[in-house]
C-alpha cells in the first residue's frame, strides 16, 4: 500500500492511498469523519480483526462515500483485478490528529501507534 499526503491545514487532511490487487492496508481504526472519492478499482473488502467478518463490495471510479469514525479494528483489502486508488478528505477533531491510527498486535494485547515510535494501550 502506498499513501501520499496531498494537503493538511488546521482540521483538514487530504490523503491519496493506492492498493494494488491483493494488497491490504494496515490494521487500523478510523478516528474522524471523512469523504472518500474513488479514482480507480473494481472490488474492495473490509476485514474486521475481532470478528473475522469480511465485507466485500464493488467500487467504481467517481464513487463518493461519507464515513464516520469507528473503533472497530479493520483493514481494507483490494480483492479486485485493478489497482484501487482513493483520495480521502479527513475532518480532524484537532490539528495533527492521526485520522487512521494503526493498531499493532503484541503479546500484551493491541497497541495503537501514536506517531512513529510512540504507542498507547
Amino acid at each position: 500500500m502506498s499513501e501520499e499526503l496531498l494537503y493538511e491545514k488546521g482540521d483538514v487532511l487530504v490523503r491519496r492511498a493506492i492498493l494494488e490487487p491483493g494488497e491490504s492496508s494496515a490494521w487500523h481504526t478510523d478516528s474522524c469523519d471523512r469523504v472518500t472519492v474513488i479514482l480507480s478499482g473494481d472490488r474492495l473488502a473490509i476485514e474486521f480483526r475481532d470478528s473475522g467478518e469480511i465485507q466485500e463490495f464493488d467500487v467504481r471510479a467517481g464513487q463518493v462515500d461519507w464515513d464516520e469514525p469507528t473503533s472497530e479494528v479493520h483493514r481494507a483489502i483490494n480483492v479486485g483485478r485493478r489497482r484501487y486508488e482513493e483520495v480521502v478528505t479527513f475532518f480532524l477533531s484537532e490539528p495533527g490528529q492521526d485520522p487512521q491510527p494503526i493498531v499493532e498486535p503484541t503479546d500484551r494485547g493491541l497497541m495503537v501507534r501514536k506517531g512513529v515510535d510512540n504507542y498507547e494501550r
